[in-house]
C-alpha cells in the first residue's frame, strides 16, 4: 500500500496579510512554527520526504520531520504571481491587468508570472514522474504549498472534485492512499476537523 501524506507549510506574515506570496520566499512566522510543531507532535513517519525548495517549506519539513532527509522539487514551488506577487487584493484593486486576471476566472496568465494551467501541469507533472518510482509499500510526505496539494488532488483523488475544494489551511495535512493510479483521501485535519 502506497500511502501520501501531504502537508500545507505553516504560516508565514504573507500568508496571515493574505498576500499573493507564490514565488516570495518567506520564513515561518510565530503561527508558522507553532503549526509545524503541532504537526511534529502527531509523530508521522515517511520513507521519503519532497519539499519545494521554499524557506517556508523546508522550515516546516524540518519540524514535523526532525532526521529525515528531503529532496527539494523546483517544480512543487507555488504559482509564480509575477506582477501580482507580494501585494494583496486590495492593494492590487486599482490594477486594470488585476481585474481582467479575475474577472477571466484568475485562468489566464498573471503579467510576468504564469496561468494556473500551466502551473497545474507543472505540478502534477512532476507528481506523476514520483509516483512512478514509489516502492509498493511505502509512506511518502510532501511538505509543500496550498495550490500544489490542490493542483495535485483535483488530478490524481477520486471521486472527481473540483480544484478549490482541496484547499486547506497552513499547517494542515491530508492522508491519502495512492491505488490503481488515483489518490484516495482517507483522513484529514484541516484545522476544523471537517473530513473532506
Amino acid at each position: 500500500m502506497r500511502e501520501i501524506l501531504f502537508i500545507r507549510h505553516g504560516a508565514t506574515a504573507g500568508n496571515l496579510q493574505r498576500r499573493y506570496i507564490g514565488r516570495t520566499d518567506e520564513p515561518l512566522c510565530e503561527l508558522g512554527l507553532k503549526q509545524a510543531l503541532s504537526l511534529h507532535e502527531k509523530q508521522f513517519t515517511a520513507d521519503r520526504l519532497y519539499v519545494s525548495p521554499a524557506v517556508r517549506t523546508i522550515q516546516t519539513a524540518r519540524l514535523v520531520f526532525p532526521g529525515i532527509s528531503y529532496i527539494a522539487v523546483p517544480e512543487l514551488w507555488e504559482t509564480d504571481f509575477g506582477d501580482f506577487e507580494g501585494k494583496t487584493a486590495e492593494e492590487l484593486s486599482n490594477d486594470p491587468r488585476y481585474q481582467e486576471w479575475v474577472d477571466n476566472g484568475c485562468l489566464t496568465p498573471v503579467p510576468n508570472g504564469e496561468s494556473i494551467a500551466q502551473f497545474k501541469a507543472r505540478c502534477c507533472k512532476v507528481f506523476a514522474e514520483i509516483l512512478e518510482r514509489l516502492p509498493a509499500e511505502s509512506t511518502t510526505a510532501f511538505v509543500i504549498h496550498g495550490g500544489c496539494i490542490m493542483a495535485i488532488l483535483e488530478a490524481f483523488a477520486e471521486p472527481k472534485r473540483d480544484f478549490y475544494s482541496y484547499h486547506i489551511p497552513n499547517g494542515a495535512y491530508l492522508r491519502c492512499i495512492y491505488q490503481q493510479g488515483y489518490l484516495f483521501v482517507q483522513g484529514c485535519d484541516d484545522g476544523t476537523k471537517e473530513q473532506l
